[in-house]
């Protein structure tokens, strides 16, 4: 069982915001082999969502408001720790965000840029694909909303 919480950046801790900064490195950076500026100033204006097992953070989302990074409201830096993506937790930690959004903005209209070889994960989440393919930060992405 995932027991997620959700914060705002001058709400986190300086330890949970460690913990999720080295988990999006643990993905992002050396897992997806993927040079590329994580720490980007968006962070403080975010909200967070964080999925802990056993009191260690396994997953995580950073979530943002309508005509903050999109149009519409957006979920980014989706992430689920290697190990831990055997148990499901990235359905878990995603309806969590779906549901931050819904409960903090008011908001069912959500637009992500997903990678592409996660688009039926997203697909099933009832997210669908608009536009084509580009390429963000050398990997393979498609922008999908969800209404």
């Amino acid at each position: 069982m995932l027991d997620i919480i959700t914060k705002k950046f001058e709400d986190l801790t300086t330890q949970e915001l460690y913990n999720a900064l080295q988990l999006r490195s643990e993905v992002f950076v050396v897992e997806q082999d993927c040079v590329y500026q994580d720490i980007d100033g968006k962070d403080q204006k975010a909200l967070h969502i964080l999925g802990y097992d056993n009191n260690v953070l396994v997953a995580y989302t950073r979530v943002f408001k309508p005509g903050y990074y999109f149009e519409e409201a957006s979920i980014g830096r989706v992430v689920v720790q290697q190990k831990a993506r055997k148990f499901k937790y990235g359905y878990a930690i995603m309806k969590a965000s779906i549901e931050a959004i819904k409960t903090h903005y008011n908001e069912t209209t959500i637009r992500i840029s997903a990678q592409m070889y996660l688009k039926n994960f997203y697909n099933n989440l009832e997210f669908k694909e608009v536009g084509e393919e580009y390429l963000e930060d050398g990997i393979p992405h498609i922008n999908m909303i969800k209404s």
